[in-house]
């Protein structure tokens, strides 16, 4: 019995049987049915007279069946993980071997011969010896599923009743040691309650689902690639399924997985973050235009170290430019950028340079030794609360950084200038937001001065304007996992708070769009979706991590922080454009020069003046920056007395 339990052991803790064992297994199985067939055809005395004539005769048919053997590889296989396609080679394989016998019989051997084994030996001997391989993998496959069960193994229902939920579910099962037990599927659809796919039960969303899984001990649920949309637009049941503890797994994309491979490495299913939940609509972009656009182009990104800065790097590389500038002041993540290009894009020129947009000599001396043909700026301060404290910093990195920017741009011919706002600009009650509005002035009134000849150029300036984005740097969703993982609590400013968002890859594929079609002048607005509330984004988070008893602690809101986020895209302050996720603003005109001169004696005077004196001249610039919860609300005062 000792010796059984250490076979055991053996066999199933190595990766796959030599070559040789699978080979000798079949050769066997074939030699005991030919045997078996001179019994069962001649009788006991067919056996034993000439028996070792006889053996070595099998011998020699055994070798037309390895030709099928080599033909099909049949025994470099692992078992294990056996298919259909497997069974139909190895029974290809045996047919080859079987014909060989055959012809060999009817043109080189005496009918009378009774050593040579005959058709009908010959077809038993093929027809049980098939199928007694095709029984061995099935039941060392089985024995695998059994033996091999991880004690800590999930028990999980797969997300949707599609093929690619089907492949899943195989894939999974043929992990080892298995991560998860699939017990059955989920279907998005009514009328399939309780029939059957690929052996396991469909489920209802709309049945008794919370019920069943609590009675079969389900841990999680699989959403496979195809069903993540459906999945993500029933917002109610997944905040049934995590308020109920099940955690919530996700495939890759479709076009990462090809769902024939079997999930040898456990990353590849992940556990959902809360970003990925969002209900939103795929997004199509018109590849092909930015493609034609952005092929073999010098581009040039400010920001390229950023969360949008970064991801327009990605995205900007899959389109092969000749050569890619990458500006931003914070060493590290630019060096991470770098090792990035270095190690997926080796055959793009890439030049990342740690300086700031506010060096002036430096940003000359760059835009005059490669002379991008594009430009996405996207560098900026962004942190409301921050810029509240230091508005001279917001407007000599966010206002003159883009100025100078743009300046050069036009001075070296670059041929578009793509730059990233933000919904805070629309209406601002914030330094930050105002700031932003004066860069959308400035460009605006430089592409109407460079259209009407008041400045010598050919740049187009376009404009970009969306709200959050989920997972950025210093964002909210960074700081609730943080919180999250220190035991809480985390902490939202108001409960009625709302907030537009936008995943990080849909923004830019939006801004590549709208930057490659734009003609200049345009202020682009997105469609954020639906707004989400921040304390339902809190307690969906909490429940996604499985923590327990985890307070959510409101602390006010924050200076110059807004309840509820502008709207960014109604037909009433917006007009159609090429796509529909993509409108433009209807915002006034400004006079370059006027704006000009102004921004350029901020910049001069912004070091001397008081925090005050610099607010009270971006209002006068932005009349419709209205400043909330803010120490500056004092200027709105004065303003509406006088």
């Amino acid at each position: 019995m000792q010796k059984i339990h250490k076979f055991i052991n053996w066999y199933f803790s190595r990766n796959a049987l030599p070559y040789w064992c699978i080979l000798a297994a079949d050769c066997l199985l074939l030699f005991c049915f030919y045997l078996f067939g001179y019994y069962c055809f001649i009788g006991g005395d067919g056996i034993v007279d000439y028996f070792w004539q006889k053996v070595g005769v099998i011998s020699l048919c055994l070798l037309f069946y390895m030709i099928g053997f080599r033909v099909f590889h049949t025994y470099s296989n692992v078992i294990r993980y056996s298919s259909f396609v497997d069974l139909y080679q190895l029974a290809c394989a045996n047919v080859i071997g079987t014909l060989c016998v055959i012809i060999i019989r009817i043109l080189f051997v005496d009918h009378d011969n009774t050593i040579f084994p005959g058709l009908r030996i010959t077809l038993f001997a093929f027809c049980f010896g098939t199928l007694s391989m095709w029984a061995v993998r099935v039941l060392v496959k089985t024995l695998f599923d059994v033996v091999d069960v991880n004690v800590n193994a999930k028990r999980v229902y797969i997300y949707g009743t599609k093929s690619q939920s089907v492949s899943i579910a195989k894939s999974v099962r043929s992990q080892h040691p298995s991560k998860y037990i699939v017990k059955g599927f989920v279907s998005p659809q009514t009328g399939q309650n309780m029939k059957y796919l690929a052996g396991l039960p469909i489920f209802d969303v709309a049945g008794s689902l919370i019920s069943r899984m609590k009675r079969d001990d389900i841990e999680g649920i699989i959403v496979s690639p195809i069903s993540t949309i459906d999945f993500c637009a029933d917002q109610e049941f997944i905040d049934l399924l995590t308020d109920n503890g099940i955690k919530l797994f996700m495939m890759p994309e479709e076009f990462e997985w090809n769902g024939v491979s079997p999930i040898t490495n456990g990353n590849m299913l992940h556990q959902v973050d809360v970003e990925e939940l969002l209900p939103r609509k795929q997004i199509m972009v018109d590849t092909d235009a930015i493609a034609n656009d952005l092929n073999g182009k010098t581009i040039l990104i400010t920001g390229s170290a950023g969360s949008i800065g970064s991801e327009m790097v990605r995205q900007i590389a899959k389109f092969t430019p000749k050569c890619l500038v990458l500006i931003d002041q914070a060493e590290t993540p630019q060096h991470d950028i770098r090792l990035m290009m270095a190690d997926k894009w080796p055959n793009i020129e890439c030049h990342t340079i740690v300086t700031s947009i506010c060096n002036q000599k430096n940003m000359e001396k760059i835009f005059a030794e490669y002379h991008p043909e594009y430009v996405f700026h996207a560098a900026a301060y962004k942190h409301v609360p921050m810029m509240e404290d230091n508005p001279s910093e917001s407007i000599r990195n966010n206002v003159i950084g883009t100025k100078i920017i743009a300046d050069l741009a036009v001075k070296y011919g670059t041929g578009k200038f793509v730059m990233i706002s933000t919904d805070k600009a629309v209406n601002p009650t914030n330094v930050m937001g105002c700031s932003k509005r004066i860069c959308e002035i400035y460009v605006q009134s430089l592409d109407k001065a460079l259209k009407d000849g008041k400045v010598q150029g050919v740049t187009q300036f376009v404009t970009t304007r969306f709200g959050n984005v989920l997972g950025s740097n210093g964002s909210v969703i960074p700081l609730f996992r943080e919180q999250i993982k220190k035991g809480g609590p985390v902490t939202v400013t108001h409960p009625d708070i709302i907030r537009f968002f936008m995943l990080i890859p849909e923004a830019c594929r939006l801004v590549l769009e709208a930057g490659v079609k734009g003609n200049g002048g345009e202020i682009f607005v997105f469609d954020m979706g639906d707004p989400v509330k921040i304390s339902d984004l809190a307690k969906r988070m909490i429940n996604l991590s499985g923590a327990k008893d985890i307070e959510i602690k409101y602390t006010g809101l924050r200076p110059g922080e807004k309840l509820y986020e502008e709207v960014l895209s109604t037909e009433e302050t917006t007009l159609p454009s090429f796509h529909d996720k993509i409108r433009i603003a209807k915002v006034r005109e400004y006079d370059y020069d006027n704006i000009n001169r102004i921004i350029s004696d901020m910049g001069k005077k912004c070091d001397s003046l008081s925090d005050l004196e610099i607010v009270r001249t971006m209002k006068h610039i932005v009349p419709e920056y209205i400043s909330k919860n803010s120490v500056y609300e004092v200027l709105d005062q004065k303003q509406a007395k006088s």
